[in-house]
């Protein structure tokens, strides 16, 4: 094996034993076996067109060509495009499934399941830092720099995994990757120089501190390489041994230690850490296949109330909103009673059963379940949060987590119905929750409480404050919902908020609350999902798109309440909240089906007066059907198909561009009719089949140096010789002779078929695809960019001058 090839297979084997980096991240690593199939493919690549040999440009955009298509037929129909034809097989699917592992990347929790979107971008990725590996330390021969898109790779899982995939396993794999590359790439340096260290030194040489030693009577040499080996595994072994000795650096790549916990997860004390779930909540309500993540039946006579609650976010620091940590307990039979709820409000409140059931691809280690829940009935370890009234999965080992995966489970609530008249007339709160859940952070802008005063300027309780807020973002405050604006964090958030008046579920919640607390109402923000769509056989599903953040205010009597400042279609107004014009709910939801779940309907209803949140209980009668737009296809844009159709030609088209230059290039040379121009063009074609030019023959010693390399048939030397003479009488004849003649360019054209005919078929194809004298463009660009530099600096030439005066005429300051 050459000294190239062994770095080359070594480059692929270092990328391979790094991606195991990424296992961790996924519930399976057999993609790991095509990663590394798919790298081989690709280094093969490499390693042929280099043998070639091509330019390096040439060589890496060979690699990426083959690798795209490779993964264009593996993932192939794996979309779910409605297309047809080889276009959509290879571009539409491709694209699709491409996309779509982006959303599950905002969607699943880690470990993810291995969706095909998964596994493209797994093996997209690998091929990517495997590309910019080979590229390193193969083309570019500098091994060292290889080691950059290594620890990237390296770096990306250990951050994603938050430490659980950078395992010291992980580590090792690869460290030893890295550093048999170096060691390869060594080995091939000293490989250059010949056999220098093959002797055994003398023993003055061996006793020495040079390079390596002789062992006792061995008399063999240390060569550098085995030197370089016993380095590298001196560092591996430090770089594992000194965390483990230092537990202060035991957080730094190769992960936590002990029992150290990500977001969200149970620290040795048995509390809850801080935890953000908003990060994929918009993800979640822009999700293209809005998955259904939950199903339930519920005995509940008003199923627009039937919230499933996550957790609640309830310190506020300025910069974002977060779930404080609390102390867990072992999950009672029969939960406490809800804090701040009267035997008044509770006698009206009706208890009600929910059976749900999770999808298997809904890791979530917070349960969602109606507020407030009584009791709960579910398989599995878990934990009780009191304050939040939230059960969160507890830990099964090392990294495994509990979670709502695939869990089947029963709840039962309670269904509270206070009246405005009791929430109006609520006593001030319990003074340790009015000091905790209204705090503002210092930071936050005087505009928030501004705006709160300015809006419900005039009202004389909290509870018609609290409404004044949510309708001045619902109804009549000129607000907007849309998700795809910027979730944004910082203190001056929810004043750009205020400013541009546009934003979703998340900017609601999060100022209402914010206002609410500043104007001494105690609130946090819940999360979770709002009720879902009922379907014809009584069941409900919960999808992505359902998921949902609204403020939670405290009034004493009747506790934690919801209020809802979304103007978002399908979101329930509590009838409470509505003093004026109540809103009755029917006594019993009707069992007819609603269609449409992941699409609002265009079409309009049977019953156009019915509030949204009815029609998507399907509460409202039959809704007419909706016509279909557009030709029905369903497939790719003209502009789509054009993108990838210009851009598949232009990778397919790239290796034929010596080809074409060269063709274009022999034209035009041969149509001057010029000796010289002629002469250069058979200079070429000789050097394309291997004949490099020498200029310093004369013509007829190039022309029999022409013929005889190239072994060419006496009537194509006979070609080579006449034109030889044209350009001797170019040259040399007196002016005013005739040096052309009229069968130049056939002559050119019989030489150059004579110079091909003796080839094998790959060095035919070699001259005529990639010529040697393509060479020449190189040179071109050079003398050019020579050219324009010099014509630069001598524009330029006076200005510097000038300035070079004028400095020499300033006084100099400061001298004693």
């Amino acid at each position: 094996m050459s000294g190239r090839a062994r770095v080359t297979l070594f480059a692929m084997l270092a990328t391979l034993l790094t991606s195991w980096s990424l296992a961790a991240l996924v519930d399976s690593s057999g993609w790991v076996l095509e990663a590394g199939a798919l790298l081989a493919v690709q280094s093969a690549v490499g390693a042929g067109v280099r043998r070639v040999p091509l330019g390096r440009t040439l060589t890496v955009a060979s690699q990426v060509l083959v690798s795209l298509l490779v993964l264009m037929f593996l993932f192939a129909g794996k979309g779910e495009s409605t297309g047809t034809g080889p276009m959509a097989y290879l571009v539409t699917d491709f694209g699709a499934l491409f996309r779509q592992g982006v959303q599950d990347v905002g969607e699943f929790a880690i470990p993810a399941p291995l969706t095909d979107g998964i596994r493209l971008l797994l093996l997209s990725g690998v091929l990517l830092i495997g590309l910019l590996v080979d590229l390193l330390a193969v083309t570019l021969r500098t091994a060292a720099a290889a080691g950059l898109p290594l620890l990237a790779l390296y770096s990306v899982a250990a951050g994603l995994s938050g430490g659980s995939g950078a395992s010291w396993i992980s580590f090792l794999l690869a460290g030893c990757g890295y550093l048999l590359l170096l060691l390869a790439e060594g080995r091939d340096r000293l490989a250059q120089w010949g056999r220098v260290f093959g002797a055994a030194p003398s023993a003055r040489a061996a006793s020495g501190a040079g390079y390596g030693g002789v062992g006792a009577g061995s008399g063999q040499a240390l060569a550098p390489v085995r030197t370089g080996r016993r380095i590298g595994a001196v560092a591996l072994g430090i770089a594992l041994a000194v965390p483990a000795a230092l537990p202060a650096l035991g957080g730094g790549l190769l992960g936590a230690q002990g029992g150290e916990s990500g977001d969200g997860g149970i620290g040795v004390g048995g509390t809850i850490s801080a935890v953000n779930p908003l990060v994929s909540l918009q993800g979640s309500l822009n999700a293209q296949d809005n998955r259904v993540v939950l199903k339930y039946r519920t005995d509940s006579p008003q199923l627009g109330e039937q919230y499933l609650r996550i957790l609640a976010l309830d310190e506020f620091n300025g910069v974002k909103w977060e779930a404080s940590g609390r102390t867990l307990t072992d999950v009672p039979e029969r939960l406490p009673a809800p804090p701040g709820l009267s035997g008044e409000v509770r006698q009206t409140a009706v208890e009600v059963r929910t059976s749900v059931s999770a999808a298997d691809t809904y890791a979530q280690r917070y349960l969602p379940m109606p507020y407030p829940a009584t009791s709960v009935d579910i398989p599995g370890k878990w934990r009780f949060e009191p304050a939040g009234r939230t059960l969160v999965g507890d830990q099964l080992g090392r990294d495994r987590f509990q979670n709502v995966q695939g869990a089947m489970y029963t709840v039962r609530s309670l269904l509270l119905r206070p009246t405005a008249e009791q929430l109006q007339a609520a006593p001030a709160p319990d003074p340790l929750i009015r000091a905790e859940y209204t705090k503002i952070p210092d930071n936050l802008p005087a505009v928030v409480a501004d705006t709160a005063r300015q809006v419900t300027k005039g009202a004389k309780d909290d509870y018609t404050r609290a409404v004044k807020l949510q309708d001045y973002f619902a109804v009549n405050g000129g607000f907007r919902y849309d998700t795809k604006v910027a979730s944004g964090t910082g203190s001056q958030a929810i004043a750009r908020f205020l400013a541009d008046k546009e934003g979703f579920c998340i900017h609601f919640a999060f100022s209402m609350a914010a206002m609410s607390r500043s104007l001494g109402i105690p609130a946090r923000v819940a999360v979770g999902f709002t009720p879902g769509e009922k379907q014809s056989d009584g069941s409900v599903n919960v999808s992505m798109r359902d998921a949902h953040a609204w403020p939670e205010l405290y009034f004493e009597g009747v506790g934690w309440t919801r209020f809802e400042p979304t103007p978002r279609q399908g979101i329930t107004i509590p009838d409470y909240s509505r003093a004026d014009v109540p809103a009755a709910q029917p006594s019993a939801p009707t069992a007819l089906p609603s269609q449409g779940a992941a699409q609002p309907s265009a079409a309009p209803s049977k019953a156009d007066d019915c509030p949204p949140e009815a029609k998507k209980l399907g509460e409202c009668g039959v809704a007419a059907p909706q016509a279909k737009g557009g030709s029905g296809g369903g497939g790719p844009s003209l502009q789509t198909v054009l993108t990838w159709t210009l851009s598949i030609v232009a990778l397919l088209a790239l290796p034929l561009l010596p080809l074409l230059w060269r063709t274009r290039l022999r034209k035009r040379r041969l149509a001057a009719g010029q000796v010289l121009r002629a002469w250069q063009e058979l200079a070429d074609a000789a050097w394309d089949v291997g004949i490099a030019p020498d200029e310093a023959l004369s013509p007829r010693r190039a022309a029999a140096r022409i013929a005889e390399l190239g072994r060419l048939t006496p009537e194509a030397a006979q070609a080579v010789q006449r034109v030889a003479e044209a350009v001797e009488r170019s040259l040399y004849a007196p002016p005013g002779t005739e040096a052309t003649y009229a069968g130049l360019g056939t002559d050119v054209l019989l030489a150059r078929t004579a110079l091909l005919a003796p080839l094998s078929r790959g060095g035919r194809v070699r001259a005529v695809f990639l010529p040697r004298s393509a060479a020449r463009l190189r040179w071109s660009a050079a003398a050019r960019w020579s050219a324009l530099t010099a014509a630069v600096a001598a524009r330029l030439a006076p200005v510097a001058a000038l300035l070079s005066r004028t400095r020499a005429r300033l006084p100099l300051r400061g001298r004693g």
